[in-house]
């Protein structure tokens, strides 16, 4: 029996035999093209990108109405396949002697290089978007079949296209493993939607799993076993029976509110990437958007999207979540974060440099396309406006005075929008928390975006494997500024929530109560095991620790005192989800 680990992305386990489908990268042949040949050659592309495109059309034309986010991920694939500037730039390699699936991996090879080089894994995961169209459009190129579904079998796979995925029939699947792939991936999300267990970033697992192995898959703790033995088997048939138990309490629980057992209300909601997850955060009982990042629209662009695409693409979201809020966070480029459409210089520190409201005040042009999208869309719900990486006063007046002239040349032109949409500020710099009651008296909101607060204020580079041990989200620093930040917001009486991944975690969770957050924003899988855990607590108990932790010294103490008050607690409550 061998074990593997990789990250589950789609809850739940299945035991059964291994069907391999894809051995590796991309592998073709340079051949070159005798002039009176390239325009054939130039044709037999253009055919071959028509095929794959009709091919996903009628992907999503067989889907059943309940997977709309799987169809618009398929839409996305479509429009990627429809790029002209794919075909442009491949027959343009074409031309010079070189044969189409040549050509379309020179091309990949190009976007590699610059997607690579990125640190943020969501704008690392869009080139497996491409790739996996790029594997398509070969396929067709070589006549090749499309992959077919075996007989109740685990997927095992470098990478699936979300196309792939799709089509290999969930009746017929019983788990996905692939090496590549995060749990912001398509493939991921599309597993999901399907619920089928899935296991990604699984390294090592095409050459320790053949064809017909027996392999047990648990989609939420990741773990891997290949041809395993009796008791891991028996073992699997009873997390098998718990995670049945288990998703129907949580289905049933999932649109109660979070309130405490002395009854106080923390609002729970969900933090999106992509439209395509709303279902999902629906769900699972987010009362609203806490956090929609909007990067994805501009990223690997040739030009810049236009106000309406913006401007459908919020209203879509906002319709969706009706009657509960969403707040939309500006532009958060530059930086670490990329977008081909723009020409951002190189700098020797982008964590610190020309990035997000930096950028947009910077890029006015491109700021005031994205706020007047935004403005239009509050016509059809609630909308709030989130400008991420406030520094001071100054630079966070300069934005909402920028929204206040765009409001009056709404008006002029006859648009409608939410004349009181409230402008909100994220706390995520020191200097921010510092000023927080100066802040707060401007802000209609403060959202808390603990990964780069974090990150900034002990000086940790979370990318960087010789001090990432050093980022801790107890350290007293860290804790102080929350409480500062909480304090300020509610002294000016606005609201303060938390869209950084420590308020989608269990242990956490009894601190932030504590500290006074109103709102607490996550993925959206964890919404109900959060919500339960709030249920279990005691607001008065959890201000009283709190309380207690701030005055210790360091981040184990901390620790150390946390897990002595709630542990117990903690054990229990997972236990009890868990174990019957």
């Amino acid at each position: 029996m061998k074990t593997l680990r990789g990250v589950g992305v789609s809850a739940g386990v299945a035991v059964g035999p291994a069907h391999v489908i894809f051995p590796g990268h991309i592998k073709v042949t340079r051949t070159r093209i005798p002039p009176g040949e390239i325009e054939a050659e130039v044709e037999r592309l253009s055919r071959a990108i028509r095929e794959v495109s009709g091919e996903i059309r009628a992907l999503q034309e067989k889907l059943p109405e309940n997977l709309g986010e799987v169809r618009a991920i398929l839409e996305a694939q479509r429009f990627l396949v429809e790029d002209p500037s794919l075909f442009s730039e491949a027959s343009g390699i074409i031309r010079q002697g070189f044969n189409a699936e040549w050509a379309l991996l020179k091309v990949l090879r190009r976007y590699e290089k610059i997607f690579s080089e990125l640190p943020d894994e969501y704008f690392r995961e869009r080139f497996r978007d491409l790739e996996g169209i790029v594997e398509m459009i070969v396929a067709s190129l070589r006549g090749d079949s499309r992959l077919s579904a075996p007989e109740r079998a685990v997927i095992v796979a470098r990478d699936l296209s979300p196309a792939d995925t799709v089509n290999l029939k969930p009746e017929n699947t019983l788990a996905f493993v692939t090496e590549a792939g995060s749990r912001t991936s398509h493939t991921a999300i599309v597993a999901r939607s399907l619920g089928i267990p899935a296991v990604v970033a699984a390294k090592g697992v095409l050459e320790e799993v053949s064809p017909g192995d027996l392999v047990a898959v648990d989609g939420t703790t990741g773990e891997i076993f290949v041809n395993p033995a009796e008791e891991v088997i028996r073992e699997f048939e009873d997390r098998s029976r718990r995670f049945r138990k288990l998703k129907a309490r949580l289905h049933q629980v999932a649109h109660l509110p979070a309130v405490t057992r002395d009854g106080r209300r923390i609002a729970l909601r969900a933090n999106l990437d992509l439209p395509e997850e709303i279902p999902y955060a629906r769900e699972y009982g987010a009362e609203g958007i806490g956090l929609l990042r909007t990067e994805y629209l501009y990223v690997s662009r040739r030009e810049l999207p236009p106000e309406d695409l913006l401007y459908e693409t919020y209203r879509r979201v906002v319709e969706a979540m009706a009657p509960h809020p969403v707040t939309i966070r500006t532009l958060d480029l530059g930086g670490d974060k990329f977008a081909s459409v723009l020409d951002l210089p190189e700098e020797i520190n982008p964590a610190l440099g020309l990035r997000a409201i930096r950028l947009c005040l910077r890029e006015e042009s491109l700021f005031r396309t994205q706020l007047r999208a935004i403005l239009r869309a509050s016509a059809h719900g609630r909308v709030k406006i989130m400008f991420p990486m406030i520094s001071g006063v100054t630079e966070f007046l300069r934005a909402r005075n920028l929204v206040e002239r765009i409001k009056q040349e709404l008006a002029a032109e006859g648009l409608s929008f939410d004349p009181e949409v409230p402008v909100g500020a994220m706390i995520e710099v020191p200097s921010a928390v510092a000023v927080a009651d100066l802040l707060a008296r401007e802000a209609d909101f403060f959202s808390i975006g603990t990964n780069d607060l974090i990150q900034y204020t002990l000086a940790i580079d979370r990318g960087n494997q010789e001090v990432a041990e050093l980022y801790e989200p107890l350290h007293p620093a860290v804790l102080r500024f929350i409480r500062t930040t909480v304090e300020a917001a509610h002294r000016a009486g606005i609201p303060v929530a938390m869209c950084g991944e420590m308020a989608g975690e269990l242990l956490y969770v009894p601190v932030l109560v504590g500290m006074g957050l109103d709102e607490l924003s996550m993925n959206p899988q964890s919404l109900p095991e959060v919500k339960l855990f709030i249920r279990e607590l005691s607001f008065e108990r959890c201000r009283e620790v709190t309380n207690r932790l701030l005055l210790l010294t360091c981040q184990d103490e901390v620790r150390e005192a946390l897990a002595e008050a709630f542990g117990k607690l903690l054990s229990r409550f997972t236990r009890s989800l868990w174990f019957e």
